[in-house]
């Protein structure tokens, strides 16, 4: 100690500088009322009168809408006849693939449908296949949308793996599984023996699909003509935008079970009417196990046969009956003022001295 006291002076901006840089350099988002969690929020207290309430504001919406909409689904009438084994002559029933892939096996077929009810058109003619996996990764992949689109992408083949060329390396279009894969069973109706029903295939697709998917200059080229498992039906002269059977097959379906709209009968079916279906049995479905069924349907303002949408709004609604009930039964046996704190734990136990 020699009586002198040492001391440094900070620069005047030091402090203030370092005090700029960490708030410069921090990650503290800039205050806002979102950030801090201090906006208004709704806390409704769940009181026994509001709850019963609401039980009974739902059962009493869905209950009416379940039973318009099974009231409608029932007005369906359908009418659905599995062909794929009726059509299999006796002598290839042990050998149902044999007889689909022989070409010199004729494979027309004669199916009789007796109208249960009467049916307004249109009727809706479906296809509908079974144990059928058009979800499967690989198959919904194998297609190029390019190709089917534009006719100066034809050569486009990527994607269309195994079914993109001829064996001379010739593209193919529409190249790839969905399109060599391609329903070809074909329907006549007739009202008797004699009256023809004619079957109105136009507007059966998505128009999305016909304007923006499907090329009005894209034309089919070496498509197949084998027995791979269906295919060799499309029309050469007719652009990918009017064959609709085609776009109704590749809007593939989500389950194994599916429907496809085939065209649409635009004639009234009177009750007992015969229905003389002449088919060709030529989809190969046997070599996977799976079912073809032809089915004609009616519909209505919700659409086709469906009770599952009815049912849940029935059995929603009526679950929610059944709670408003049971809450008012236990609310006026055992009623108890709202945060009374003497149900608390501690008040109805209290502790021993």
């Amino acid at each position: 100690m020699n009586g002198y006291t040492s001391f440094s002076v900070a620069s005047p901006s030091s402090g203030f500088g370092a005090e700029a840089a960490a708030t410069r350099n921090s990650k503290r988002p800039k205050y806002s009322r979102f950030t801090q969690q201090e906006l208004p929020a709704c806390k409704p207290i769940l009181t026994p009168g509001w709850v019963i309430s609401v039980f009974t504001l739902v059962g009493t919406i869905f209950i009416p809408i379940g039973t318009v909409s099974l009231l409608a689904s029932n007005k369906v009438v359908e009418l659905v006849d599995r062909y794929d084994t009726a059509c299999v002559p006796p002598s290839m029933t042990d050998d149902k693939v044999g007889y689909i892939q022989n070409d010199a096996i004729k494979k027309t077929c004669t199916r009789m449908l007796k109208v249960t009810k009467d049916m307004d058109q249109p009727i809706y003619v479906y296809y509908q296949l079974d144990n059928f996996y058009q979800n499967h990764r690989r198959y919904v992949k194998s297609r190029n949308d390019e190709q089917l689109r534009d006719a100066s992408k034809a050569n486009e083949t990527s994607g269309c793996d195994p079914e993109k060329t001829t064996s001379d390396g010739t593209p193919i279009v529409p190249c790839g599984l969905i399109a060599w894969s391609l329903f070809n069973d074909t329907y006549k109706f007739n009202r008797g023996t004699n009256e023809m029903l004619n079957v109105n295939k136009n507007g059966i697709s998505w128009k999305s699909d016909r304007k923006h998917k499907f090329g009005s200059d894209v034309y089919p080229r070496n498509f197949q003509t084998g027995n791979l498992i269906g295919g060799g039906k499309l029309n050469a002269t007719k652009s990918l935008s009017e064959q609709e059977d085609l776009i109704v097959w590749m809007r593939t379906a989500a389950l194994p079970t599916f429907r496809k709209l085939y065209g649409k009968i635009e004639v009234d079916l009177k009750e007992n009417d015969i229905v003389t279906v002449t088919l060709e049995n030529n989809y190969n479905t046997y070599s996977f196990g799976g079912k073809k069924k032809l089915v004609l349907s009616t519909a209505t303002w919700l659409g086709g046969k469906n009770n599952f949408l009815g049912i849940a709004y029935l059995t929603v609604g009526g679950l929610c009956f059944l709670l408003a009930t049971a809450f008012t039964l236990v609310y006026l046996v055992n009623a108890r003022k709202p945060a009374d704190p003497a149900h608390l734990s501690w008040n109805k136990n209290p502790p021993m001295h």
